[in-house]
């Protein structure tokens, strides 16, 4: 902040697509209110720009190479409190919606989104508000009112509930043939179950599923 003029807000882009951050850049520093401090390909190379620009706000991708742009959130806040994270992103995901919330993120914009969204996006998360692109602020009204009066731990609502079982039971370390002998089932019953979970969570194997289920919550026992 200038001594006599606006406060400039100051502005960290986090993507791997270098044409994408630079295209963004452009649209924001053509507004006198905000300046880009930095740019970032990765989780660990936001930490690193955090710590030399000092941004007000960070825009943060999370289909990041290595680590993923929620784990880079969690950890940014955990290091910087007062820091604020607009996610911006082509996932329409539910459980991304609500993993980035979980994660302290301010908001959630489409890439799609037109210059003047994006725009506004930023000047509310950096006055402390908080924004969702118009489509995922809908579906973000009919996940919390689906989660009313359920159990805490439903953290992934396109999953059945025996499916959701064997997911806290992959996130507390039980192999598939403990799960089986737990829930008097064959293997073969789990693994069908364990392929349905990766097909809805849109994840790789079974490591990436454990990830996705204890940033979640799951596997407390």
């Amino acid at each position: 902040m200038s001594e006599n003029g606006p406060r400039v807000w100051r502005v960290l882009l986090v993507d791997d697509h270098p044409l994408f951050r630079e295209g963004l850049a452009a649209a924001v520093g053509l507004d006198a209110e905000f300046t880009v401090v930095a740019q970032a390909a990765t989780g660990q190379e936001a930490l690193a720009e955090t710590a030399r620009a000092a941004p007000d706000l960070v825009v943060m991708d999370l289909n990041l190479p290595g680590q993923s742009g929620i784990e880079a959130t969690r950890d940014l806040l955990r290091a910087y409190p007062g820091l604020r994270v607009l996610v911006m992103t082509m996932s329409e995901d539910d459980d991304n919606l609500l993993a980035a919330i979980r994660a302290g993120a301010r908001g959630y914009l489409l890439k799609g989104a037109v210059r003047e969204e994006i725009l506004l996006a930023l000047r509310t998360v950096c006055r402390g508000g908080a924004v969702f692109s118009p489509h995922m602020a809908e579906r973000l009204t009919r996940l919390f009112a689906a989660f009313s009066g359920a159990p805490a731990k439903e953290a992934f609502p396109t999953l059945t509930g025996r499916e959701r079982e064997i997911l806290d039971l992959l996130a507390q370390g039980l192999g598939y043939r403990q799960i089986a002998q737990r829930l008097f089932v064959t293997d073969k019953t789990v693994r069908n179950h364990v392929g349905s979970i990766f097909a809805k969570l849109r994840v790789p194997d079974r490591a990436a599923a454990i990830v996705r289920a204890r940033d979640a919550g799951l596997g407390s026992g």
